[in-house]
């Protein structure tokens, strides 16, 4: 487990471009948690960015999924809305998942019963206006 207090948005998105960028090749499903604006989209454009990708991130609230294309596909989902596990299963997650692209998963709590048990996870925690205690665990969870 790897634990970064980060003091602002921008140390946020630095995180998450560092632990993207040490991420294997192949299928990765990363799991977040955190509640509404603690800064789960502004770890996902740092995850772009460490995986080389140019392009606007967003929250993916309304349309459950973003896709952005690259050397290495970051395929992005919002589970805000969705009750279940099954539901998560309707929208083709497992065909998501044999694309061998990174899979991130905010509201990761609505679909536990979706995972595996080698995902990582990312907790976001605020612990001020603009402060968050960020915690990896996981295969990679050493790499910051």
């Amino acid at each position: 487990m790897f634990t970064f207090d980060s003091h602002n948005e921008a140390e946020t998105e630095a995180l998450g471009e560092r632990f993207a960028a040490s991420l294997p090749s192949g299928s990765v499903i990363v799991a977040m948690y955190g509640d509404l604006g603690a800064g789960k989209t502004a770890f996902v454009r740092g995850m772009a960015r460490g995986l080389g990708l140019d392009c606007r991130v967003s929250s993916p609230t309304f349309t459950i999924v973003n896709e952005y294309l690259g050397k290495r596909d970051l395929i992005h989902f919002d589970m805000y809305r969705l009750r279940s596990a099954d539901e998560l299963f309707d929208i083709g997650w497992e065909d998501y998942i044999r694309r061998g692209a990174v899979c991130v998963v905010e509201w990761s709590e609505n679909v536990q019963d979706a995972f595996q048990g080698d995902e990582r996870r990312i907790t976001i925690e605020k612990t001020g206006d603009f402060s968050r205690r960020i915690t990896i665990e996981g295969e990679d969870d050493r790499i910051c």
